[in-house]
């Protein structure tokens, strides 16, 4: 008999994914791999890294918020008895 994971449950390990996968994406192996002399339109490639990374950090954060949101309301819709 399996158990199959709540939906708080799962947003809770998407989280901890996204965590772990920004501390990854600043650490050294990454950084190193980026830290070049090469610049892509006049932009180094570490910084053009580091300015596109982030954003795309926060925009997937507010995706999960959104998602979590959702759930919350449908939670609380199913504790109301509303469709």
């Amino acid at each position: 008999m399996s158990m199959k994971p709540t939906e708080p449950h799962r947003l809770r390990e998407a989280w901890i994914l996204c965590f772990l996968l920004g501390c990854i994406m600043l650490n050294y192996p990454f950084i190193h791999i980026f830290n070049k002399a090469d610049t892509l339109l006049g932009i180094p490639v570490l910084v053009l890294y580091l300015l596109v990374g982030w954003p795309v950090s926060i925009l997937i954060i507010w995706f999960f918020s959104l998602q979590l949101g959702r759930s919350d309301d449908d939670t609380g819709r199913r504790d109301r008895g509303a469709p």
